[in-house]
């Protein structure tokens, strides 16, 4: 019978498979509602009793230049962000790095059966865009009184 010497701990041997697994297939999320790292805006859902909420976070993004619409159960924020401006005194300014997303952008997100397509508004305030989705009336919890 042959032996297995890993020559450290078995978990610093996994965590390296698995660094070297995410390098091979492209660093593929973990989850099926994982986004891309550095996915742009970033955002967060949740539910009430009554609605879906995303909130986008989506700072220096022109309200205007926002596009948000549904079709066949999927919700789709789209728009740009333009650069930022530097007062540079008249000067061409070259950047060396540059870490804010810049451009145009598309997320779309799979809604839940149960959201209501003509129930949907939508706020940009303070960088933050919240899409707000009803709830067929249907699916709302509602008290069943025992008899």
């Amino acid at each position: 019978m042959s032996e297995l010497n890993f020559g450290t701990d078995l978990f610093s041997e996994f965590d390296r498979l698995q660094r070297q697994m995410a390098g091979l297939f492209g660093g593929f999320p973990s989850s099926i509602r994982s986004g891309p790292f550095g996915a742009f805006p970033q955002i967060n859902i949740g539910s009430t009793d009554g609605s879906i909420e995303i909130v986008a976070f989506a700072p220096g993004v022109d309200p205007q230049k926002l596009d948000v619409s549904i079709d066949k159960g999927l919700l789709s924020i789209s728009g740009e962000r333009a650069a930022a401006q530097l007062a540079t005194d008249g000067e061409e300014m070259r950047t060396y790095a540059q870490e804010r997303f810049v451009g145009s952008f598309r997320r779309v997100i799979e809604l839940p059966e149960h959201a209501d397509p003509d129930k949907v508004t939508a706020q940009y305030t303070n960088g933050c865009l919240t899409v707000s989705i009803g709830k067929r009336e249907a699916s709302k919890p509602r008290a069943i009184t025992v008899q």
